[in-house]
């Protein structure tokens, strides 16, 4: 809906964001939907402060969106934010706090994602990704992180056994109710 107010959205840059590569609008084609993976949004941000690179940045969505459907921005869209493998120069991350298989990720006996997302926090995803895609022109792809980044890893609990890397943001994700409301095409890599 063009002309409508922005989803409030609270800025809160990571201490690397400056140093991330810098990118055109006009690059940005894809969506990825996240979970965090972790219990709360706090550590969220303490995994985003985590410097894993020799540029000093690391591991960071774009966009977080707590369970109350607060959202919370920790780089700008005119970055590069290290959030899925091949595809981060033209996608923007959308982190959703959800336990997942924390913190047991790579364990064959812990592969459930069994938390619900609440309505607050699909209602805010909805409303960011319309924003997103009223800012964006070139905005017309969305996908799961699953979908993207389907290498397996060797079991935490047994060498003989390989999990998915990736399993967000999981079966309880309303991909039906998200894809009604945006007008965004599902891709799959």
């Amino acid at each position: 809906m063009p002309g409508r107010a922005p989803p409030p959205i609270d800025l809160q840059p990571l201490p690397y964001a400056g140093q991330l590569e810098q990118r055109a609008a006009a690059a940005i084609d894809l969506a990825v939907i996240h979970c965090t993976e972790l219990p709360d949004l706090a550590m969220a941000r303490q995994y985003g402060e985590r410097v894993l690179y020799p540029s000093g940045s690391g591991n960071s969505g774009h966009y977080y969106i707590d369970r109350d459907g607060r959202i919370v921005q920790y780089v700008g869209v005119e970055r590069i934010a290290h959030h899925v493998s091949g595809y981060n120069p033209r996608s923007v991350g959308i982190e959703l706090v959800n336990t997942g298989r924390y913190p047991h990720w790579l364990d064959s006996r812990h592969q459930a994602m069994d938390e619900p997302y609440p309505d607050a926090q699909i209602a805010a995803l909805i409303d960011l990704l319309q924003h997103l895609c009223e800012q964006l022109p070139g905005l017309v792809h969305i996908a799961g992180h699953e979908w993207l980044d389907t290498r397996q890893e060797v079991a935490s609990d047994d060498p003989e056994r390989r999990v998915p890397r990736k399993r967000d943001p999981g079966p309880l994700f309303p991909w039906p109710r998200v894809l009604a409301a945006v007008p965004l095409r599902e891709w799959r890599g």
